[in-house]
């Protein structure tokens, strides 16, 4: 009821969307489709029908955008009664033109967005969210492409979503606590040539064991909390592993692993209730990082 405000932004997720029953958004986005949360739903096609419930009461004047490289999303988003159009690195309505994606740019229906070397973080993963984020807000008449390209290079990340927290003897360290499931993991370790994984946790009811699927990437393997020994297990004979029972010696254990050129990446593929009760993956993400500016300040780097 507030006439100053141009437009809501509203993250909708699967067990809010489970229930609606008349949301509707002028311009939506369905991001992918992986295992998750089935602890709390009845099995993956329940999982699949709540997410696809975000373009259901759209009208033939809305936008409904959906990842290319997904083919459920994409079936979904042929049958929408809204205008349909898709994000990807390559093959979309918002796409980047070049690959690999050093040297490209960003560029959607109405021209060239961004250039990626502008962007201050440019993994894949932050070029196909940037690309769904520029969907949105042009599509729904929000935003040119002036201020989008004004936002893409000014935008650092939030925290705890494969955040840079340290560095030293050529080894780079990420934070990416919010990595609750495989599928969210496995981007982190598919940007990485050579990867210390630090990973574990609460298992959400979900198949580990697809955490252990790049095996050329991995330099070494920590695992951590109640699915310590489920997480070992998977990646057992492919690379060192090591257990660790406080971030603190997963930090120690990870350093020793490194090797210059290497990333040392938190991305557990599991709740985080098991060792932070009361503060969630942010207070694992806030531990994580501290454990390795008091490992990096000791000067204990890689050589």
């Amino acid at each position: 009821d507030d006439p100053s405000l141009d437009a809501f932004v509203v993250e909708c997720t699967s067990f809010r969307l489970s229930w609606t029953t008349m949301f509707r958004a002028e311009a939506a986005a369905w991001l992918n489709l992986a295992p998750d949360h089935l602890n709390w739903h009845v099995d993956l096609a329940s999982y699949e029908a709540a997410k696809a419930r975000i373009w259901m009461h759209q009208r033939p004047d809305d936008v409904a955008i959906g990842f290319a490289n997904d083919p459920t999303v994409m079936r979904h988003l042929e049958g929408v009664r809204g205008r349909g159009l898709s994000f990807g690195l390559s093959g979309a309505d918002y796409r980047c033109e070049r690959l690999p994606v050093v040297g490209g740019a960003l560029v959607g229906p109405r021209g060239t967005l961004c250039s990626v070397d502008e962007m201050r973080r440019s993994l894949p993963h932050d070029i196909t969210n940037a690309l769904a984020a520029a969907a949105l807000v042009e599509q729904s008449g929000l935003a040119g492409t002036a201020a989008i390209a004004t936002a893409l290079r000014s935008f650092v990340g939030p925290p705890h979503r494969i955040e840079p927290v340290g560095q030293g003897g050529g080894v780079q360290w990420y934070n990416d606590s919010k990595a609750t499931t495989p599928h969210a993991a496995l981007t982190a370790i598919r940007a990485f040539n050579s990867v210390v994984l630090i990973a574990g946790g609460r298992n959400k009811g979900l198949d580990l064991a697809s955490l252990a699927t790049e095996p050329q990437r991995m330099r070494g393997v920590v695992a951590i909390g109640e699915s310590s020994d489920i997480i070992a297990n998977a990646f057992a004979g492919m690379c060192p592993i090591q257990r660790a029972t406080s971030m603190r010696e997963a930090v120690e254990i990870a350093g020793s692993m490194a090797r210059s050129g290497d990333a040392v990446v938190l991305s557990p593929g599991c709740a985080s209730f098991d060792w932070y009760p009361d503060g969630g993956y942010p207070a694992r993400g806030d531990d994580y990082r501290e454990c390795v500016h008091a490992y990096l300040g000791e000067g204990r780097v890689t050589q």
